[in-house]
């Protein structure tokens, strides 16, 4: 009996391993003559370590938003990436008017065309290990309006092109992000986060101070070789304000904004002012431009703010 029951476990074992083995990642592509038309087809509820989502370049855009509320792996990322159009043009994806797969429910969907955080279905989580690269994120501002969970919305002053309301180990790759009231949030909830070769401008609300083209509060946060360019005509807000612990800004372009760098305390996450990172920020081999007439005289603004 004894060893009848040794053989009937490792038989199951091995058994368990290969169907591990044969499990393989799944591949969606989006755009004209593939099998998803629209980002909404994409089953985002469902994805897993190892996928990717490629969307295709096509000559309008794509009117959708959504959330990532997912992990991947160190070894198996969940990857978003774009493919560019014959003429190297990303593929764009417009919050005016954009509409979300019925099949997921997230709050604070007026905050984002993308975003990495919290949501009810897919079942809420801590997303890891993504990767979203090789897309032109535009217009999540007022005055636009979206289609969500409760029907037609309206975008908050403070909403972004990619919001990560939470999330780790995550890397923003050749993204440009403009026309929104900030393009880039980032929440103190968050880790280990990258930013790097992407394009911010055009954001912020003319006569106000609060939105930005980015505007960042993470334990560990890397934005290396970005173009940073003009807010929007008539916005006060900064180019760069982060709270972060463990922040490094190193071989940017940073141009125009109230203050090019505004770096300011954590106010969200006392986990932040705790860390042995909080105190160690390393900015070199940037170029920051004060534009002629715009702004405050201060390029570089550092601690303080409350």
């Amino acid at each position: 009996m004894k060893m009848t029951k040794r053989y009937k476990s490792k038989f199951i074992l091995v058994g368990f391993l290969g169907m591990q083995l044969f499990c393989k990642a799944e591949v969606y592509q989006v755009g004209p003559g593939k099998m998803h038309a629209t980002i909404s087809s994409v089953p985002w509820e469902s994805l897993q370590a190892g996928d990717t989502v490629s969307i295709y370049w096509q000559a309008k855009p794509y009117y959708e938003k959504w959330v990532l509320c997912c992990r991947g792996t160190q070894e198996k990322p969940i990857t978003v990436s774009g493919v560019a159009g014959p003429d190297g043009q990303l593929p764009v994806i417009d919050g005016q008017n954009a509409v979300t797969r019925n099949a997921l429910n997230y709050y604070n969907e007026e905050r984002s065309v993308l975003k990495i955080g919290g949501a009810n279905r897919p079942a809420d989580t801590m997303p890891s290990h993504i990767v979203v690269e090789n897309l032109e994120i535009r217009c999540g501002r007022q005055p636009y309006a979206f289609s969500g969970r409760r029907g037609v919305g309206k975008y908050s002053k403070d909403a972004a092109s990619v919001m990560v309301e939470k999330g780790e180990h995550l890397v923003l790759r050749n993204l440009v992000l403009h026309d929104s009231g900030n393009g880039l949030m980032v929440s103190s909830q968050s880790s280990d986060v990258r930013v790097e070769g992407c394009h911010l401008y055009d954001n912020g609300n003319p006569g106000t101070i609060t939105e930005h083209n980015a505007y960042t509060e993470c334990n560990g946060i890397v934005f290396e070789a970005n173009h940073f360019g003009p807010l929007r005509e008539g916005c006060r807000g900064n180019n760069l304000k982060d709270r972060s612990a463990g922040l490094v800004v190193a071989y940017n372009w940073i141009e125009g904004g109230n203050r090019q760098l505004d770096l300011v305390d954590a106010t969200g996450n006392a986990a932040l002012n705790a860390s042995p990172a909080y105190r160690r920020t390393l900015v070199y081999g940037n170029v920051i431009i004060e534009r002629d007439e715009e702004g405050s005289n201060q390029i570089v603004h550092y601690g303080g703010d409350s």
